[in-house]
Parts: C-alpha cells; sequence; structure tokens
C-alpha cells in the first residue's frame, strides 16, 4: 500500500486546499493481508469532509467498518489527504463507530493532519483510535492479543491517542 509524506515544499496538499473551493470528497478501499496480523481493509479518504457530505462520509465509513467486521479484516481510516471542515465532520466519526465504541473497540485512524488529530482528541470520540502512521497502527495491532468480541470477532481496545508515535 502506497502512503504518501507531506509534500517537501512545506505547501498544503490539493486535498486541502483548491482554488474555487474545498476538494471533492474521495473515498477509496484497499484490502491487505498481512503476515502475523491477517487482513486489513484501509479507507482511504481524500479531499473535505463538510456539512454537505459528513452524511455520506459517515455512511461509507460505517460500512466499512461493517465490512471488515464480517470479513474478519482488521478496519483502519486513513485521513492523510482529508480536512475536517467543520463539526459535522467529527460528528460523521462519531457516528459510524458508536457502535464500536459501545462494544469496547475502536477504529485505527491514520496519519491525520494536525488539525484533524486536534479536533479528534479534542472531541475525546470513544469509537476512535489516532496513529500517527500507518506502520504504528499495524505495529499496535500487531501487538494486541487477539481479544474475542461477544461475536467472535477481533476486539479492539478502547481510543486513545498514541503520543509516543514517530512525528506524534
Amino acid at each position: 500500500m502506497e502512503t504518501r509524506s507531506p509534500r517537501e515544499d512545506g505547501q498544503p496538499s490539493p486535498a486541502r486546499v483548491r482554488p474555487g473551493g474545498p476538494a471533492p470528497l474521495l473515498l477509496q478501499t484497499v484490502h491487505e493481508h498481512r503476515p502475523g496480523l491477517g487482513g486489513i481493509s484501509v479507507l482511504k479518504t481524500r479531499g473535505t469532509v463538510d456539512a454537505s457530505n459528513a452524511r455520506l462520509f459517515s455512511e461509507a465509513l460505517a460500512e466499512h467498518v461493517a465490512h471488515s467486521g464480517q470479513a474478519g479484516e482488521h478496519p483502519l481510516l486513513d485521513l492523510s489527504e482529508a480536512y475536517l471542515a467543520c463539526a459535522d465532520a467529527v460528528r460523521s466519526l462519531d457516528r459510524a463507530t458508536g457502535a464500536l465504541a459501545h462494544t469496547g473497540r475502536a477504529l485505527s485512524v491514520v496519519q491525520p493532519r494536525p488539525h484533524v488529530r486536534e479536533a479528534l482528541t479534542s472531541a475525546g470520540l470513544p469509537g476512535i483510535r489516532v496513529h500517527a502512521t500507518l506502520a504504528s497502527a499495524l505495529d499496535a495491532l500487531t501487538s494486541r492479543e487477539p481479544a474475542r468480541d461477544r461475536a467472535g470477532g477481533p476486539a479492539y481496545e478502547p481510543a486513545r491517542p498514541e503520543p509516543g508515535d514517530p512525528g506524534w
């Protein structure tokens, strides 16, 4: 899977700044198999999540989490090229991960931009666990003993930021 780092010239990526308005929301799911971990499913998000598309984002994310559970994959959300433009965007994450939080599990959210990380940390959403990199999210999943939820699926630890992640 390809991961992107911030631009070398220090300019925001086109996903954040676009002449004429916010970047359109693009969602792509990537499935992989990792030795020692099993299947992972990464929902890559690019563009701006705002009031006009927060519901679509929430529904797509909820579907991603549900499908990953049915397929026995670890769900992840890549926000490296996403911009959360309003409170509706943060609430959309809470709606999509609320069921996970009620069962004591959390969705790994990887590579959020600084403003997104701050918004998620401030919101204290119980259904997410923030990681600075995809590698640190995968390491956290690999290092955990594979606990099981009531339905027999993999259980995820409650959400909390990973301040020890490189670049945090």
